[in-house]
Parts: C-alpha cells; structure tokens; sequence
C-alpha cells in the first residue's frame, strides 16, 4: 500500500523518463488525474487519459534526435511528514519562472502563476522542470 500518492506518481514518471518509455500507467485519483491535467497544460506530457480499467495513462513527451525528456527534473516539496503552506507572495519560482511549482489551493490544484495571479495561497505540492 502506498502512503504518498503523489510521491509515488513523480517516482513513476522519474522512471519511466530514464528508460524513455512512451505510455506509463498509474493508479487513478483525483489529485493524479489533477496533476496530470496541469503537466499535459504545461506541455511536460503528451496527454493524460483513464482507462477501461480505471488507471490513468500518461504519455512522456521526448524533444530532439536524442530523445532527450521534456521533464528534467521532478521534485517533492511538501511531504505528508512536514506540509510546506505558503501565502501567494511567498510562492517559489523556480529556474527564475522557467519551471513550474503546482499549489493545492482552497480553489483546486493551480500553477505557481495561477496562484499568484488569483492571490491564492495553499500547499506547495512538488516542482517540475
């Protein structure tokens, strides 16, 4: 039984981007179908779809001849044994704003731009880039 979905979900795609796998299946939730929407948004995927057998398949996304993987990095800020909050002022930017932080709002789960636009603060979930 897995504790952490989210961390389980980064692990996954972590993995899947190493051995450049095209599709990866993952146990379908909200907050993974949520984190999915947002990395297909951000253009880090290809697309986020549930199956028949209620999984969610994600398709990577590769650039160049060398198959180099659109996500370089997948990072887990807040952690079940230490939850990070923030207001919408003190909300990290990553690589100067080339990176994206995911935020758990009271309004739903949002991009580090959302948040700070709508001035919405909440749970800094994970970083990618």
């Amino acid at each position: 039984m897995v504790n952490d979905r989210i961390s389980d979900m980064l692990t996954r795609i972590r993995n899947a981007n190493l051995v450049k796998k095209e599709k990866l299946f993952i146990p379908n939730t909200r907050l993974s179908r949520n984190i999915g929407a947002l990395l297909e948004k951000e253009g880090f995927i290809k697309s986020c779809q549930v199956n028949s057998e209620d999984e969610l398949i994600l398709e990577l996304k590769y650039k160049g001849q060398n198959q180099q993987p659109c996500i370089t990095n997948l990072r887990r800020i807040s952690k079940p044994g230490l939850r990070i909050y923030t207001s919408h002022k003190n909300i990290p930017k990553i690589l100067n704003g080339m990176g994206v932080v995911f935020v758990s709002t009271d309004k739903g789960l949002m991009t580090d731009q959302e948040a700070r636009f709508n001035k919405l603060g909440g749970e800094i979930l994970c970083s990618v880039w």
